[in-house]
């Protein structure tokens, strides 16, 4: 099989930790074993440095086993509805950019969706959530990153194939909002929600809305920040701390101007990787979502921040340029 390649079976071999899927929840669950690292749109990109010489299609099993391969802890996938209703995993709108084919997922049917082909891979098509889930339960924790309002079919499906313990849900948390963890679909599921600077005017109420959060009946991991920055970013994951549970960031990379200028973004981390991934560990993050998984986990490994509590986190002082 292909997907069990020389360079996969020596990646294996090479990742002594965790032993099963269930040490990752256990350590998505404990804020101070080490920093995890979520692999964006699953590890599509060329990882030399392990034996991937090539890039796979994103959001594609083949992807999802290359994150396996690699040891990563998350592997994140963006779920979209068909015309007929089935859930596939497809980050655009539109099939045109990913495959040999075009049109809108939900203007097309499962059938017609599953007869393209993703571009730059093996003759793999447009996976639907079931195989990712059924392919990734207890081997690698997922976060689905929901393309519409279908939570509960998502929700639905993770249920029927035995996966509730290896995804993790997230959705955006209003001010004011009571614990979305303890709210179906998500009270017998992992979940996390999801703090964005614009959810509230002040950092205080930034600290409120996660605190809040946190104060349910059911566990929460961790918090994703977005776009925080100063002092928002700090009341946030000074709200974390006080809960005790994890900071979830983004290094994903801005497009434009925006890119450039970013400090904090995977392009800087890959010049840079002490004052891009260094700096936001140390300053609380403890979970980093990035387009380059396999350079961050080397990265990590270099700095001694995997499976143990990073000490320079609780030295941390200065809030992030994010």
């Amino acid at each position: 099989m292909r997907l069990l390649s020389i360079p996969i079976v020596l990646a294996l071999c090479a990742a002594a930790w965790p032993a099963s899927a269930a040490g990752l929840r256990e350590r998505l669950y404990d804020p101070g074993d080490g920093v995890l690292v979520v692999a964006h749109r699953a590890c599509h990109r060329a990882a030399p440095s392990h034996g991937f010489e090539h890039a796979v299609p994103e959001n594609s099993l083949a992807a999802l086993e290359r994150c396996i391969a690699l040891g990563v802890d998350l592997v994140e996938i963006d779920v979209r509805r068909t015309r007929d209703g089935q859930l596939v995993v497809m980050h655009d709108a539109k099939v045109d950019r990913t495959t040999n084919g075009s049109g809108h997922v939900a203007k097309l049917t499962l059938a017609q969706i599953q007869a393209l082909r993703l571009k730059g891979g093996e003759g793999e098509a447009p996976p639907t959530l079931e195989a990712v889930l059924t392919a990734a339960r207890g081997r690698i924790l997922v976060n689905i990153d929901l393309k519409g309002s279908h939570a509960a079919e998502a929700a639905e499906i993770t249920r029927r194939v035995d996966a509730a313990d290896w995804v993790l849900f997230k959705a955006k948390a209003r001010f004011g909002a009571p614990p979305i963890a303890d709210q179906a679909p998500y009270q017998d599921l992992a979940f996390m929600p999801m703090v964005a600077a614009k959810a509230a005017k002040t950092p205080r109420d930034l600290a409120g809305i996660t605190l809040r959060q946190a104060s349910g009946a059911r566990q929460i991991p961790a918090v994703e920040t977005v776009a925080l920055k100063g002092q928002g970013f700090t009341a946030v994951r000074d709200a974390a701390r006080a809960a005790r549970i994890r900071v979830w960031i983004n290094t994903l990379a801005n497009r434009g101007w925006r890119g450039v200028l970013d400090q904090s973004g995977d392009r800087q981390a890959l010049r840079d990787p002490d004052r891009a991934w260094g700096r936001l560990i140390a300053q609380g993050a403890s979970i980093v979502q990035t387009d380059h998984p396999a350079v961050l986990l080397d990265y990590l490994e270099r700095r001694g921040l995997r499976g143990h509590a990073p000490t320079s986190i609780a030295a941390a002082s200065a809030p992030p340029s994010l």
